[in-house]
């Protein structure tokens, strides 16, 4: 049968109608190519119009194109079939067989058409048929790289074959619907790694956070809960708790938990074996160990508890540090099922991670407990020298009475031999006094307890000073003492006595290590913010070996004999000076030339400004801080500095209390509970009220310019050293005599 338009193959074509499909397949094609060029966003849209453009060029009731899944079709693009054909083919789809002509096409890798599918004795979807009334069928299958991936296929309800142009049309349309196919693997494949990349940045923002909790806090507590928390999220669990393993008791203890509150303290309160728990063994075996379903596994002492608090599936994961147990993640879910290789593979990867985070919250916590006992240790040593040291003075300062009063004669004449053993018993009395003094001094400059009294005095006189007090002795063994200060180099403001100690001690040691006959020369040059001190000698050098061990307690080094005398604390003492008044020493040295020791201090010794008698007259700081460690150190830093410090400890509050007192300055964190530091800088800068305050950001999160544009006065980045934070303080005028920086000056540095 043929139809009524002239589509079967017994049709004369003409040029008119030659002229007509030329046309008509140029459009369809046009429309094509738009579509394939917009299917990287829309392969979907790109298959519909290579389908309804082989519909209307190829005159078919229907198009349709199947995508193979397996050993089945799966109906992906369609025009022209009624919803209910759809349905059924979905709940009946064609098989990879040759059964029907999809199957045949596939199979055989080749188009191929039926002119009437009731006249066809192979074909076996009549079931089909019946439901969509076609007749002439054609199918051509879609190659891509050699591999049938789909099937295009056409139909007509009457018996009508395709001619030769159609065949044409669709063998084109069914290459091109390939490249959509491949299009939409492309997206496909794309999409799936985009997941798989958004994935990777999440957990990567999550071992971030773990970073920077060990950045901003080596609090274990602090560190554990941060962790616990963002293993739980990035695994999409219920909740979950991290442990300790403590060693010597071969157990692992609860230390913090997510989600999980009512738990803990029950999880407090036992011991997870390692010889007999699911936690102990995944540490043994050194792997995770995931439980689908706590109902059927033997429960422990630790999963009895999850399992009664109504904890259904759970994974423990052994956190090491090589070979060390160093704790234990357990992350739960209140449903049964498995856990994905992802999440395993995810969790194990985080424990490793989190292993450094954890092995340095611990030995924090070992520093800590060490340096307060040495803190202890140091302060009872500091007392037990004080009250060692004044015992024995009164004792001391009878032995020294007696013997100037034997060596002047004043109750008779002694012989040679008395009068040699009473000057020997007034040196090394005198030279146990010196060593009392200094040994007194260490002490207090360990102990933190030397005060420096400053004032502003000659630096010329006080290295004649020092040189007077060893010229005698110079003199005596032939060596010469010259001093050279540069001649605008006049007064300093700092300690005098510290100063006059430095100097003699150094001028006695060169003196005393320069052999007969040799020089000693003081020189003083200066510059606009310090002064440099050298005193340079012609005695016997110091080899390098000895250069560092001769500023230790009770050194001396190789220059001379063990009788040597001196108390081996000059330069332990002069270097901790020098460092107490801001400065540095140095040494330069060769053996058999010569020595020269110098320092450096600053001009004016950083002084903390006195308190005020009147409270109200002392600027206010208010210090926006969560931190423990960081409040800590900060609260020292500004200590002495004669100011008066309100603590905030989260940004809720710290807004109250700018608000409250209007501070001097405010010293700002960014990483802050409930609001965080930028929007407590935004409010300060947005209320006319504050707006004038200076704000001096000291955070961890290093984005300068996001602060000092938001009207920041300073922004620095911890760590912060005392200097920066008090130039910082006086740049903007919290501090006294300090000119105020304009909002959005760099910090000092």
């Amino acid at each position: 049968m043929e139809r009524s338009d002239g589509a079967g193959e017994g049709e004369l074509e003409t040029p008119q109608r030659g002229y007509t499909d030329a046309t008509e397949q140029f459009a369809a094609m046009n429309e094509v190519l738009l579509a394939l060029g917009r299917s990287a966003s829309d392969p979907d849209s790109a298959l519909d119009t290579i389908v309804d453009s082989a519909r209307r060029l190829c005159r078919s009731d229907a198009a349709h194109v199947y995508l193979i899944n397996g050993d089945r079709f799966v109906l992906s693009s369609w025009v022209g079939v009624p919803d209910e054909v759809v349905a059924y083919i979905a709940a009946h789809p064609f098989r990879l067989d040759r059964a029907s002509l999809v199957g045949r096409v596939a199979t055989d890798r080749q188009m191929q058409q039926i002119d009437d599918v009731l006249a066809d004795a192979e074909y076996g979807r009549q079931d089909a048929q019946k439901v969509g009334h076609y007749r002439t069928v054609i199918s051509a299958p879609m190659l891509l790289d050699d591999e049938v991936v789909g099937v295009i296929s056409l139909w007509r309800t009457e018996v009508a074959p395709f001619d030769a142009h159609a065949r044409t049309a669709l063998e084109a349309f069914a290459t091109q619907a390939a490249v959509v196919v491949r299009q939409v693997h492309l997206v496909r494949a794309l999409e799936d790694r985009s997941v798989e990349l958004a994935r990777k940045v999440d957990q990567l923002e999550a071992l971030s956070e773990v970073g920077e909790a060990v950045s901003s806090s080596l609090v274990l507590d602090e560190v554990l809960t941060t962790i616990i928390m963002n293993a739980v999220r990035f695994a999409g669990c219920d909740g979950g708790s991290i442990m300790e393993y403590v060693e010597h008791e071969r157990a692992f203890t609860v230390r913090s938990a997510y989600a999980s509150d009512r738990l803990l303290e029950r999880l407090r309160g036992i011991k997870v074996d390692l010889d007999t728990t699911l936690v102990g063994r995944a540490a043994r075996e050194r792997h995770p160990i995931a439980v689908a379903d706590l109902d059927d596994v033997e429960l422990d002492i630790h999963l009895r508890l999850l399992h009664e608090d109504g904890w259904r599936s759970m994974v423990a994961v052994p956190v090491l540090r090589g070979d060390r147990i160093v704790g234990a993640l357990v992350v739960r879910r209140r449903t049964p099922g498995d856990f994905s290789a992802d999440t395993m593979d995810f969790l194990e990867n985080f424990a490793s991670q989190s292993a450094l985070a954890v092995w340095n919250a611990q030995l924090f916590r070992e520093l800590e407990t060490k340096s307060a006992e040495l803190e202890i240790a140091s302060r009872h040593k500091s007392e037990f020298l004080a009250s060692m040291s004044h015992e024995l003075r009164t004792p001391l300062n009878a032995v020294i009475g007696f013997s100037e009063v034997l060596l002047e004669r004043m109750f008779g004449e002694l012989n040679d031999r008395q009068d040699e053993y009473l000057r020997d018993i007034l040196g090394s009395g005198r030279h146990l006094l010196q060593l009392l003094n200094d040994i007194l001094d260490l002490s207090k400059v360990e102990a933190g307890r030397m005060e420096l009294e400053p004032s502003t005095f000659s630096l010329r006189s006080a290295l004649e000073y020092g040189a007077s007090m060893v010229r005698e002795r110079a003199a005596r063994h032939g060596i010469r003492l010259s001093v050279d200060v540069e001649a605008d180099l006049d007064t300093v403001e700092s300690d005098e006595l510290r100063v006059k100690q430095v100097l003699v001690n150094l001028l006695s040691n060169a003196v005393k290590f320069t052999p007969d006959g040799g020089s000693v020369t003081v020189t003083a040059r200066g510059s606009e913010h310090e002064i440099a001190v050298a005193v340079a000698d012609t005695g016997i050098g110091i080899a390098p070996a000895d250069r560092e061990r001769i500023f230790e307690s009770f050194q001396q080094g190789r220059r001379g004999l063990q009788s040597e005398e001196g108390t081996g604390l000059g330069l332990t003492l002069c270097r901790r000076i020098v460092a107490i008044l801001g400065g540095t020493m140095r040494l330069e040295s060769e053996v058999g030339v010569g020595s020269t020791f110098g320092f450096t201090i600053p001009r004016r010794v950083p002084i903390a400004m006195p308190e005020a008698d009147d409270e109200a007259g002392r600027p206010m700081i208010v210090l926006v801080e969560d931190d423990r460690a960081s409040l800590d150190l900060t609260s020292a830093y500004l200590d002495g500095l004669g100011v008066d410090v309100v603590i905030a400890r989260d940004g809720d509050e710290g807004l109250s209390a700018i608000r409250r007192h209007v501070p001097a300055a405010v010293l700002l964190d960014i990483r802050l509970p409930r609001t965080d530091g930028w929007e407590v800088l935004r409010r300060v800068r947005a209320d006319d009220a504050t707006a004038a305050v200076p704000v001096i950001v000291v955070s961890i999160v290093d984005e300068r310019a996001r602060g000092l544009a938001m009207g920041a006065s300073a922004y620095l980045v911890k760590p912060v050293r005392r200097d920066a934070l008090v130039g910082a303080l006086r740049d903007v005028g919290a501090l006294a005599g300090a000119v105020a920086a304009s909002p959005g000056a760099e910090e000092a540095p």
